[in-house]
């Protein structure tokens, strides 16, 4: 006799039969069992960075600063890092002047929330912001590029909130596209609430915003009371002569709320992010600021920032200066000659007898490159691509609300070796000339 079954799908939230979820389960379980494969597929930092991290020295070095800089007494300096700590933070001050001095974004460290990676502070901003997401005919609405990073959209489903994606080209969204998208929910009783956006070398589709377009973007979100979620993850590996501001440096008007991480330029095993959230909450006994609400709703969902990440992100910052530049100039080298390592060869091995259909793209920096086929892109191609040719990467239909990455595959060159990257694009050009060309 089979036992009865404790639960049903059908009386658990939606998200969990969202077929996003299973892709990218899919995905690692495919490189679980093709472990000799090479894998374009992870956008993860390079693992040559944490190999002499001495975490013991940089969390030392914090708890030189809090007795120095602030004054506290060693054994309270000490103590701090076994205690749960305060939900907002601890290292906001070096954050600010890190943001300050590298990237021209002026916050107080009260404007700022320290998270669990970037994703808790998309998660927490998404939860802040949309009091009626989904409402039978009204309700609040965000807009997302489409390509889209699935942490966004993600975490939009989890919450219930409806999305609208907007068109991306090589000069990141369309923004005729996002106005019509807010006239279309207006017409609809809705209003498009937030617009996330990464302006620098977008994932999955390596976008990036050209300056005009940013002032752009700013001019239309004070025009339709909207608010952006920039996620700049990416922008620091744009070589140095080619650096552009960042929405937040531009924003003028508190219309841009900035999430950064030190996953890709400090380490992602510890797991910490921000939130620059300067706008102003207005509550019936007065002001207060949107990270410091942000802060409120951490502590009913990590409770707070483990501390010792945050002492040993902290000993980063003073290691190098206080300056973010300072802390990723080594790793943003590395990722620059990646891809342009993994550009080269595909340029080389696809030269000749190229099958008709395949293109790619060229960003200037960023951890990815797009592939156009002619034929679907999909996991069951997938796995005839790890299993017969040694070769992972990531199907882009993944990322799109729409299908239009359906014909598109999503290279990463962050995570490899230049031996292996060649080694990758070799056995990649043999698949692609057999498979697409079948």
């Amino acid at each position: 006799m089979t036992a009865a079954p404790d639960l049903h799908a059908q009386d658990l939230h939606g998200a969990l039969q969202d077929p996003l979820l299973g892709s990218i389960g899919f995905l690692n379980e495919v490189m679980g069992r093709h472990p000799d494969a090479i894998s374009f597929a992870p956008g993860a930092p390079h693992p040559e960075f944490v190999r002499d991290l001495d975490t013991r020295a940089l969390a030392d070095r914090f708890v030189d600063h809090l007795v120095a800089d602030r004054g506290l007494d060693p054994a309270r300096a000490e103590r701090i890092l076994y205690e749960y700590g305060p939900a907002q933070g601890l290292i906001n001050g070096l954050v600010a002047e890190a943001l300050a001095g590298d990237q021209g974004i002026r916050a107080d460290p009260r404007e700022i929330v320290i998270t669990v990676g970037a994703q808790e502070a998309l998660l927490l901003t998404l939860r802040a912001l949309f009091r009626h997401p989904g409402a039978a005919g009204g309700g609040d609405v965000l807009a997302v590029t489409d390509p889209c990073y699935v942490g966004i959209t993600g975490a939009a489903r989890l919450l219930d909130i409806p999305v609208a994606p907007v068109r991306e080209g090589p000069a990141g969204p369309d923004i005729d596209d996002l106005a019509a998208r807010c006239r279309e929910a207006r017409r609809e009783g809705r209003r498009v609430r937030a617009c996330y956006v990464t302006p620098d070398f977008s994932n999955p589709g390596g976008a990036r915003m050209r300056l005009d377009l940013r002032h752009r973007l700013l001019e239309l979100a004070a025009r339709e009371d909207l608010l952006l979620i920039e996620d700049n993850a990416y922008g620091f590996t744009a070589a140095e002569d080619d650096t552009l501001p960042g929405l937040k440096a531009l924003d003028s008007r508190r219309r841009v709320i900035h999430v950064g991480t030190f996953a890709k330029v400090g380490f992602p095993g510890a797991r910490v992010g921000y939130a620059v959230a300067d706008q102003r909450v207005r509550h019936p006994d007065g002001e207060r600021l949107l990270a410091e609400e942000l802060a409120d709703l951490k502590t009913m969902v990590t409770v707070n920032t483990p501390p010792l990440a945050q002492a040993v992100v902290g000993g980063l910052l003073l290691d190098h200066g206080r300056s973010l530049t300072a802390l990723a100039r080594r790793k943003a080298e590395r990722y620059r000659r990646n891809l342009d390592c993994l550009l080269e060869a595909l340029d080389r091995h696809l030269a000749d007898g190229l099958p008709p259909g395949i293109a790619w793209h060229r960003p200037a920096g960023g951890f990815f490159v797009r592939v156009d086929l002619p034929v679907p892109a999909d996991l069951a191609l997938l796995e005839v691509s790890a299993a017969d040719y040694g070769v992972l990467w990531t199907p882009m239909s993944q990322f799109s609300l729409t299908g239009n990455g359906e014909r598109q595959l999503r290279l990463s060159c962050s995570y490899l070796d230049p031996d292996r990257i060649e080694t990758g694009v070799r056995r990649l050009v043999a698949f692609l000339r057999k498979e697409a060309a079948a």
